[in-house]
């Protein structure tokens, strides 16, 4: 970790240096670099702290404080959900986080992470599908065609060479949204008018719906042998997306269980039901796949390394450009002793 600059600035990642610096490199590669750097941290995750997010909750939403540490740097990120935002033109998802230095405990990046986190949500789903997907598979469906929609095609394309995406969304407007959106993308882009008929040939069903309760987005009888979920709308207390039995009758894989046993699809599901840490199948320890007829599941409700990862590679190709701003946030005075006195020389 780098130390802090002589003036104790704090490089700050704005939504708008965010956008440009997204398209300095290419959303795609950003999302295959995303890719990269997560995948990385699970290989070693063993060595970061881990607890389930801090969360308040309220009727109409949530706001959710993710913190961990490797030892050497530390991160967290606020992020709020709230669905019933979008029917007020305001979004579902906010998010900011810091990068600290564990040394000196000084602030060594602060960004934007609404855009963030869809990026590295994106591309955790891609990772797991990289793990547990069936080979060769070239079509997808993407049921919930809001904010997340577009990143997550998009990371299934770079990462997994997806071809065909089938959009369903209960409001038309958002699937021609995300229809409009990836025009132009590489990628076949079919509108379809139910969850069957989105699902029809794909081998990779990504769940991503906002309302805030227990929904059947996708019942028992629709989903066939040898396809990979990765439902990744469940991530509050009360709010799920597939009927039990898919989970029944799934392997199933979570980031942390703890945090996904109250947040995920497995909620529904004893206190004992099985599920397998996704890091244990990157670093080999649990196997993923075994075959073409297995049903695999990523019961995805996001975890702080994922943020910590996109924090990482964000302060990495920021650093000597022009994407940020500094921002003087750290009281420094000559005498670390003498705030008093710093405050009293700086009077007018």
């Amino acid at each position: 970790m780098s130390q802090p600059s002589e003036k104790a600035l704090v490089p700050f990642v704005s939504v708008d240096n965010m956008m440009r610096l997204v398209h300095h490199i290419g959303v795609e590669q950003v999302l295959i670099d995303l890719t990269r750097y997560v995948e990385e941290d699970f290989r070693r995750w063993e060595q970061f702290d881990k607890t389930p997010r801090v969360a308040s909750h309220s009727d109409v939403g949530v706001i959710e404080l993710m913190p961990t540490s490797d030892g050497e740097a530390y991160g967290f990120k606020y992020v709020n959900g709230h669905p019933k935002n979008t029917a007020e033109g305001l979004q579902t998802v906010t998010a900011f986080g810091l990068l600290a230095d564990v040394y000196t405990g000084y602030p060594v990046l602060l960004t934007e992470m609404t855009i963030l986190t869809a990026l590295r949500t994106a591309a955790t789903s891609a990772m797991a599908a990289k793990y547990l997907a069936p080979k060769d598979t070239d079509t997808m469906a993407m049921i919930g065609n809001g904010a997340q929609s577009e990143f997550q095609s998009l990371a299934m394309k770079a990462i997994m060479g997806v071809k065909t995406v089938r959009l369903y969304d209960k409001d038309p407007a958002a699937t021609a949204k995300c229809a409009a959106n990836l025009a132009g993308s590489g990628l076949t882009v079919v509108s379809c008018s139910s969850p069957e008929e989105a699902i029809e040939g794909a081998h990779i069903l990504t769940t991503c719906t906002a309302d805030k309760q227990y929904a059947t987005i996708l019942s028992d009888n629709m989903v066939g042998a040898g396809v990979h979920i990765n439902a990744i709308g469940g991530d509050c207390p009360g709010k799920t997306e597939l009927a039990k039995g898919i989970l029944e009758r799934s392997d199933v894989f979570v980031e942390f269980p703890p945090q996904t046993r109250i947040e995920g699809e497995i909620q529904q599901m004893p206190e004992d039901f099985a599920v397998t840490e996704l890091w244990q199948v990157i670093t080999g320890a649990k196997q993923g796949r075994r075959d073409a007829r297995q049903t695999t599941l990523f019961d995805s409700v996001g975890f702080a390394i994922e943020d910590f990862s996109a924090l990482r590679y964000i302060r990495d190709k920021v650093a000597e450009t022009s994407f940020h701003e500094d921002l003087d946030m750290l009281a420094d005075p000559d005498d670390p002793r003498d705030l008093f006195g710093m405050l009293q020389r700086a009077k007018v």
